[in-house]
């Protein structure tokens, strides 16, 4: 790292946002408002934001906005509501400009649509007075010292068409919302006849007509994003078989019970932050299946009726390979050579599939990995986590003025919300809280922009 001469007249942001998922989005919305408010008071600087984006317009699970799939989480638990029930960019406020208030509520249900939530978050994407740019890449993050510290950063962004220049801001602070990465299995690629589900859609549209006579299709794992393939398949390709493969006897339901949903509170968050590390993993044991492998029950049940109706039919197109998993799965011309073992008697069977699907999961990316020369003053825990402070901030030590936010993967510190749409509102107003705060204590008043 090199001393950067001290430039006053360069514009310095108070905060970059990379990456303009969910999350950010909220974090962008919560900068608007602050900012609205500060305007009625006068000499009260605004928060400088800007926000870097990979996609090339708002998008958010789009292989998986699937026909009647239904959020998990009740639209109260939008982008705003948890922070400032007054907010106009509630869900409520999305149905109203819709015209659809009255019919939502009519709807007596607390769980919208997948496809609606979606239209929600680029509702408020639109909405929200942000600075966004779309289509461009972080490629790096450079420290930038002052009087020895870091005191700022440069964050590099590249055009993921490559028509244009990289794009550099300056900021005191980053953070860092750039979502999970699907999972696949050691040694699995994935290929327009291997998928991962966050690909479903479009990989089974475009099956449909490079194939439209497919027979066979093979999915991978127990979870809400397996079962919800399974259906998909059975329904859309009407003389498939399909055959899942889970670990266990079959699909077991989520527990949304109302004391059990008590560990997505905001309030849960300060507890868990506190605890001592054993019982932040009893918790995390605990309360594992309110969100992971789990099944709505309503899909089971369904899923279950179909079973049952195609013995009774003797046309057993829905398979059940349970307690099993899937050994072997090699791309052989248009078809995948797929080994599915027993994991009780060792028995395999081979199934030649036209796709598989596997809803294995995501990982959350190493913050650090972005931070290049920076990564190695990131302090970590004995299981070699990043140290995160109550505040989302990573602990970076003494040296760096500057401050790296977390937006998800901080679960071994703040909880089993860190990734979910549970907390976002707070989070982001969190987040916001300590920026501001430590922009304002620490920032030299020629560097406000």
């Amino acid at each position: 790292m090199s001393e950067e001469p001290f430039d006053g007249d360069r514009s310095v942001l108070d905060l970059v946002g990379v990456g303009f998922g969910p999350s950010n989005l909220a974090l962008a919305i919560a900068v608007a408002e602050h900012n609205a408010e500060r305007r009625r008071t006068p000499g009260t600087p605004p928060v400088t934001a800007a926000f870097v984006e990979r996609q090339r317009a708002f998008g958010w699970h789009r292989g998986m906005l699937l026909e009647d799939a239904t959020m998990q989480v009740s639209f109260l638990k939008d982008l705003v509501t948890l922070r400032n029930p007054k907010s106009d960019f509630s869900f409520l406020c999305y149905l109203q400009s819709r015209d659809r208030l009255i019919d939502f509520i009519n709807q007596k249900n607390f769980f919208p649509s997948r496809m609606e939530f979606h239209d929600y978050l680029q509702w408020a994407a639109e909405l929200v007075d942000g600075d966004v740019t779309y289509g461009r890449e972080v490629v790096a993050i450079r420290p930038v010292l002052h009087d020895g510290d870091v005191a700022w950063f440069d964050v590099v962004s590249a055009d993921v068409t490559g028509a244009a220049e990289p794009l550099v801001h300056r900021a005191r602070n980053l953070v860092l919302g750039t979502g999970l990465t699907p999972r696949l299995p050691d040694g699995v690629t994935a290929d327009d006849r291997i998928w991962h589900t966050r690909d479903l859609l479009p990989s089974a549209e475009r099956l449909k007509v490079e194939a439209p006579s497919s027979k066979r299709f093979v999915v991978v794992g127990a979870g809400q994003s397996a079962a919800e393939a399974v259906d998909y398949l059975h329904r859309e390709f009407p003389q498939a078989e399909v055959n899942a493969v889970i670990t266990r006897y079959g699909y077991s339901p989520a527990d949304d019970s109302a004391f059990a949903n008590r560990i997505f509170d905001p309030a849960a968050v300060d507890d868990f932050f506190a605890a001592p590390a054993q019982v932040k993993q009893m918790m995390l044991d605990y309360h594992g299946n309110t969100n992971y492998s789990v099944v709505d029950q309503d899909l089971i049940e369904d899923l279950s009726r179909r079973v049952y109706q195609e013995k009774v039919r003797g046309e057993e197109r829905l398979r059940l390979l349970n307690v099993s998993k899937v050994t072997e799965a090699v791309r052989l011309g248009d078809k995948v050579h797929t080994v599915v073992e027993s994991m009780i008697t060792g028995e395999r069977q081979v199934l030649e599939a036209d796709a598989v699907v596997f809803a294995t999961g995501y990982r959350q990316p190493d913050p650090a990995a972005l931070l290049g020369d920076l990564a190695a003053e990131c302090r970590r825990d004995e299981a070699g986590q990043v140290v995160v402070a109550r505040d989302y901030r990573v602990d970076l030590g003494p040296r760096v003025r500057a401050g790296v936010y977390l937006q998800g993967g901080t679960e071994h510190t703040h909880g089993i919300s860190s990734s979910l749409l549970s907390n976002t509102s707070v989070r982001s107003a969190e987040i916001l809280a300590s920026v501001a705060r430590r922009t304002t204590s620490t920032q030299q008043p020629s560097l406000i922009s």
